[in-house]
């Protein structure tokens, strides 16, 4: 390859799960699960689909062409598009969004790994009280967490510096099958369990008389969350798609597998739950409190098997918090690598480092250093409040007013399209969703966060 081309991923099956990977982490697996069991079951399930249907697709392809069209790093290409306008501040707030993510999710991720260690020694098992102590301790230990964080972001790294084709190409057509497969044993191993029929009605069997206001607001924000929308994830790895790749067929199959992987997390989760009488609207502490309990029990009469399924289902969690932190490294690495002009493997490490140093702060601001807590809030909780319900939403709708309102709709035409070779049966309807739609949903989703609405 020479110096001045650009790289590209290696195949159709490569662009899928390497963007599929991007979307499906702990936001199907971990947040999925608990949203429907907090939004009636069934009927959440429903909504959420017609949600990525009408909100997250338009949205994808709205980053996938910025991010083809401009061929560079996700501020580049809004730059590229914007033309010395100020929608050039989208793409740098995407890649500020993507980089302050990774620093705190790469803690989270760092969790799971304790969790693999904690399952292959024999440590999870006792009562939910003890499992309430262990996250406690852990959460709060000034050590063990950081040095997770650090390993996650370690391995992250050796994945991304080897680039797009040796690097992320490959090893997410090594992790997304690996991924599937856990997820289904763990399902079918939960589907056996007795009584594991009423977590089944309750995932597929929609009562529409729960349907409130809550129910809709939180399927919406998921659908936006899970599909990693305006972190610049999508946008970045959309700059390494070649001109023949079909825009919309990969959004619409990364929108099926995100979703299908989401709703076999719930199928893992709940029957189980039910078999021993857990209630299903955990809420948060549901994959590291709840869950290690639920197994426990479960399979109290097959310890081996209680072993085993414990050890298989963090090891699909990390899995899938990897899948989602080489996306968001990847981000800044992009950045770094073009806009400084300096080796991959120097911007690599320059973004390992720095967001090292983020993970670490607000790992020790979860309760080992009392300094880290502002206005009653941790540093890891300002972060997760600040990308989440200010950075995400402005950044979508922005993106959303951006492709709908100034990009000259020939450009966006051409992308949809692939230059007429596609057809365009479409293009009018997505035009619409991207220029009215999606923008009013991303500003009810934003106000009601905020508490402003609903």
């Amino acid at each position: 390859m020479s110096k001045t081309e650009r790289a590209n991923f290696g195949s159709k099956l490569g662009i899928i799960l390497a963007t599929a990977g991007s979307a499906v982490g702990l936001g199907n697996v971990w947040r999925f699960p608990y949203m429907t069991g907090q939004n009636g079951g069934a009927v959440f399930i429903v909504i959420y689909v017609i949600c990525v249907l009408v909100l997250g697709i338009p949205c994808m392809i709205s980053e996938f062409i910025v991010g083809r069209h401009g061929q560079a790093n996700t501020a580049r290409a809004f730059r590229k598009l914007a033309d010395g306008t100020p929608w050039t501040v989208i793409g740098y707030m995407g890649v500020l969004t993507g980089f302050l993510i990774t620093g705190y999710y790469a803690v989270v991720s760092g969790w799971c790994l304790q969790y693999i260690w904690a399952s292959l020694v024999g440590h999870l098992q006792g009562d939910p009280e003890y499992f309430k102590a262990y996250f406690a301790d852990l959460s709060s230990d000034p050590v063990k967490p950081v040095l997770w964080t650090f390993v996650m972001l370690g391995i992250t790294y050796l994945v991304v510096e080897h680039g797009i084709r040796d690097g992320i190409e490959k090893v997410s057509k090594m992790l997304m099958p690996t991924l599937f497969v856990l997820l289904l044993i763990i399902v079918i191993a939960s589907c056996l369990l007795p009584d594991a029929g009423k977590g089944i009605e309750f995932l597929f069997k929609p009562d529409f008389t729960k349907i409130n206001g809550d129910v809709f607001l939180g399927a919406l924000g998921q659908s936006f969350y899970s599909l990693s929308i305006a972190m610049g994830c999508l946008c970045t790895y959309a700059s390494y798609f070649s001109k023949q790749t079909d825009l919309r067929k990969s959004a619409i199959q990364i929108g099926v597998i995100d979703s299908v992987v989401a709703v076999l997390a719930g199928l893992m989760i709940f029957p189980a739950a039910f078999s021993v009488g857990v209630n299903p609207d955990s809420g948060p502490s549901l994959i590291f409190i709840t869950l290690p309990n639920v197994f426990a029990q479960a399979f109290a009469s097959m310890p081996l098997v209680g072993y085993v399924i414990s050890l298989m289902f963090f090891l699909l969690l990390t899995l899938a918090a990897l899948t989602s932190l080489i996306s968001l490294h990847e981000v800044s690495t992009a950045f770094f690598h073009e806009e400084l002009v300096i080796t991959r493997k120097k911007a690599a490490l320059l973004v390992t480092i720095s967001t090292s140093i983020i993970g670490a702060f607000c790992s020790l601001s979860l309760g080992a250093v009392d300094g880290l807590v502002i206005f009653g809030k941790s540093l890891f909780d300002w972060f997760d409040f600040i990308t989440g319900q200010i950075f995400l939403p402005t950044v979508g709708f922005l993106t959303c007013m951006f492709i709908g309102w100034y990009v000259p709709h020939k450009v966006v035409r051409d992308e949809f399209t692939n230059w007429g070779t596609l057809s365009g049966r479409f293009f009018h309807l997505f035009i619409f969703l991207v220029k009215y739609v999606c923008p009013l949903a991303i500003l009810i989703i934003f106000l009601h966060q905020l508490g402003l609405l609903g």
